[in-house]
C-alpha cells in the first residue's frame, strides 16, 4: 500500500498530487503526526516506516521543542523525552533522509515551532529539509502576517508552507490564510490544544462551511481525532485529517501498536 510518489513528485507538487489521488478515491487523506526521538530515535523511525507500510497518505514529522504551546500533555511529554534523547532540528532533517532511504515515499511535512527554525536559519532549514526529502513545513506559532521570510525560503526550495485556522477565525482571517498557505489549510477543530477527545465539537460543520465558502484550498482537520470512527466521520467533511496524540500514545507500546492503529484508521476510510 505504499504511495506511488516518484522522484519527480517532490515538495508542494507531491502534496497536490496526494490530494488529487485521495479525492479520486473518494476519501480524505490520512496524515499522522509523529515526533522524532520518541521513545527513542530509532523507535520513532520504525513507527513512521510502519505507518507508511500500511498505506497512510503523508506525515507530519514532529520537531521537538521545549515550549510546544499548541500541544496537549501527551505530545508535550513525548517531545520532552525526545529532547532528553538529544534530538535537534538537524537530527529531524536527518530522520527524513533516513526514512527516504528506507523506502518511505509519502509526502513528509516537518512540523516545528518557530524558535528552533530561526536558530537553525530559515533559508538553511528550507534548503536542507528539501535536500533531505521533505515536502513542506508546518509552524504552529507562525502567523501569516509574519511569515514572509520562511515563505520565501520555502518557495525557493519548492516546499509547501501550511498555516492554521481556528473556529474563532474571522472571515478576514480565513481570506488571509487562504491566500498565504501553500499545500493545504490546517484547521484546528477546537479552541484548545492537541489531544484525543471523546467527541468532536458540534459546531465543526459550520466552521468547515465558513472556510469552504472562501477557498478551494484543501482543508485538513487536526486536534482531537483519536479513533477510527472519528476518522471516518471527518473524512466525509474535509480533504484530510491529522492524528497525533493517539499515535504517540500507541508509540509508548511499541511499533506494532502504532502500525495496528494506523492500519485500522486507514481501513476505515475505504468504507
Amino acid at each position: 500500500m505504499m504511495s506511488n510518489k516518484t522522484a519527480t513528485q517532490t515538495g508542494l507538487t507531491a502534496i497536490v498530487d496526494m490530494f488529487a489521488r485521495t479525492k479520486a478515491e473518494g476519501r480524505a487523506a490520512f496524515l499522522p503526526y509523529y515526533p522524532i526521538g520518541y521513545p527513542t530515535y530509532e523507535a520513532s523511525l520504525d513507527a513512521i516506516a510502519a505507518m507508511a507500510e500500511v498505506g497512510v497518505d503523508g506525515f507530519e514529522i514532529g520537531i521537538p521543542f521545549s515550549d510546544p504551546l499548541a500541544d496537549g500533555p501527551t505530545i508535550q511529554a513525548a517531545t520532552q523525552v525526545a529532547l532528553e534523547n538529544g534530538i535537534t532540528v538537524r537530527r529531524c532533517i536527518d530522520a527524513v533522509r533516513e526514512l527516504r532511504g528506507r523506502g518511505v515515499r509519502q509526502p513528509m511535512l516537518l512540523m516545528g515551532y518557530l524558535n528552533p527554525l530561526l536558530a537553525y536559519g530559515l533559508e538553511a532549514f528550507a534548503r536542507d529539509a528539501q535536500a533531505a526529502g521533505a515536502d513542506g513545513v508546518i509552524s504552529p506559532d507562525l502567523p501569516p502576517e509574519e511569515g514572509d521570510l520562511l515563505a520565501r525560503s520555502c518557495q525557493e526550495a519548492g516546499l509547501a508552507l501550511v498555516y492554521f485556522l481556528a473556529p474563532t477565525s474571522s472571515s478576514e482571517r480565513i481570506a488571509l490564510v487562504a491566500e498565504k498557505t501553500r499545500g493545504f489549510i490546517y484547521m484546528v477543530s477546537v479552541t484548545g490544544v492537541t489531544g484525543a477527545r471523546a467527541d468532536l465539537p458540534p459546531e465543526l460543520s459550520d466552521f468547515i462551511g465558513r472556510v469552504r465558502a472562501q477557498t478551494d484550498q484543501p482543508l485538513v482537520l487536526g486536534f482531537g481525532i483519536g479513533t477510527p470512527e472519528q476518522a471516518r466521520m471527518v473524512s466525509e467533511m474535509v480533504d484530510g485529517f491529522i492524528v497525533g496524540s493517539a499515535m504517540v500514545k500507541a508509540g509508548a507500546n511499541g511499533t506494532d501498536a502504532v502500525r495496528d492503529l494506523a492500519a485500522e484508521m486507514r481501513k476505515t476510510l475505504d468504507g
